[in-house]
């Protein structure tokens, strides 16, 4: 359990009672205020998709989706999604939602290949939208526009649940900071790409690292990204790539960042060939997914996830995800969460 944070001295702000309730409050709270927030009308999402679509995440290329066979279609194959960044996409082109308009929707995923820790379970439960765009949107100040009315709502939802159980103390900072990898790269060069993310969070409480996934100045990249959805390879400034990046707040009682989303514009058909070719994944040209978006199927879309239960976890001052959300931990985890008083639902 080397992964494993254990605070010194910790009390949870509420009881297991009373944080079944600030979880219904926050959830709700926070589902209307995003949607009022990004024009965003709820949709009905699928667990599973087909296998061999092209349309799962495939997060950073290495997890394995749980698949089974259907008996009632000849056993073809399906997978319980990893999270639904292309889908949406297809749904607001048969939806054919404006520019400026978009969806969102509960998307309950599987990822039994993540490495289990304070903040990471096999079940993840996030807020997933996505947005129409004109293609003249696919730029850096868009992207930083809608970054500012996304921690906008977290402000508000921080000061509605501070003031209905008011022992939960407000803590984030007035405006998000925006850095992008290589620059914390230059000023960080000696530490891990996690080691700078605690750097920069602490002393600024709430960032957003722009252009996750691409290739920095020394070869690196901060963190992975599937090559088919987010834009990471577009040129924004002179030796900066990347049109995405990861919302992340410093967390006190862990002293350690904690990414609560990850978004961005999405690729179009140049970008896309592109970086399936910088990841050796050219063979997915032909899956269903690509196929709709190099023939020009599919608008042009901005889009991401926001972790319900790491809202919860961070508005709610917990600090492991097993406080907020029922699930399945190795007996040595569990027990010596109950030893530190750490409650798992």
């Amino acid at each position: 359990m080397s992964k494993l944070k254990l605070p010194v001295d910790y009390r949870p702000a509420l009881d297991v009672l009373t944080t079944e309730k600030a979880i219904k409050r926050l959830k709700d709270y926070f589902e209307v205020a995003i949607a009022d927030e990004l024009y965003l009308q709820r949709v009905t999402a699928p667990v599973m998709v087909l296998s061999g679509t092209g349309i799962n995440d495939d997060l950073n290329g290495v997890e394995r989706p749980v698949s089974f066979g259907i008996r009632d279609m000849q056993e073809k194959r399906a997978e319980v999604v990893h999270s639904l960044a292309k889908w949406k996409r297809m749904k607001l082109a048969a939806l054919g939602l404006e520019p400026g308009r978009g969806i969102y929707t509960d998307m309950n995923a599987l990822r039994p290949d993540e490495e289990l820790t304070n903040l990471h379970s096999v079940y993840v439960d996030q807020w997933d939208w996505e947005i129409t765009i004109k293609p003249s949107d696919r730029n850096l100040e868009y992207l930083k526009r809608t970054v500012k009315r996304i921690f906008r709502v977290f402000k508000r939802a921080e000061e509605h649940i501070s003031k209905e159980f008011p022992v939960l103390k407000k803590r984030l900072p007035d405006f998000i900071t925006f850095i992008h990898a290589e620059e914390l790269r230059q000023r960080f060069p000696d530490l891990t790409p996690k080691e700078r993310e605690d750097r920069i969070t602490r002393e600024h409480g709430a960032v957003f690292i722009i252009g996750v996934g691409g290739e920095l100045a020394d070869g690196t990249i901060h963190d992975g990204r599937a090559a088919d959805y987010d834009d990471w390879t577009t040129e924004t400034t002179p030796g900066y790539r990347g049109l995405n990046g990861d919302i992340i707040f410093w967390h006190p009682e862990l002293e350690q960042a904690f990414e609560v989303s990850s978004m961005g514009i999405r690729v179009d058909q140049a970008t896309l060939l592109t970086q399936l070719d910088i990841r050796n994944e050219n063979h997915k040209k032909e899956l269903l997914f690509h196929r709709m978006l190099l023939e020009g199927k599919l608008p042009f879309t901005m889009g991401g996830g926001i972790g319900q239960s790491r809202t919860c976890m961070f508005l709610l001052q917990k600090v492991h995800v097993g406080e907020v959300q029922a699930g399945i931990w190795p007996e040595e985890m569990f027990a010596q969460c109950q030893d530190a008083g750490i409650q798992l639902l």
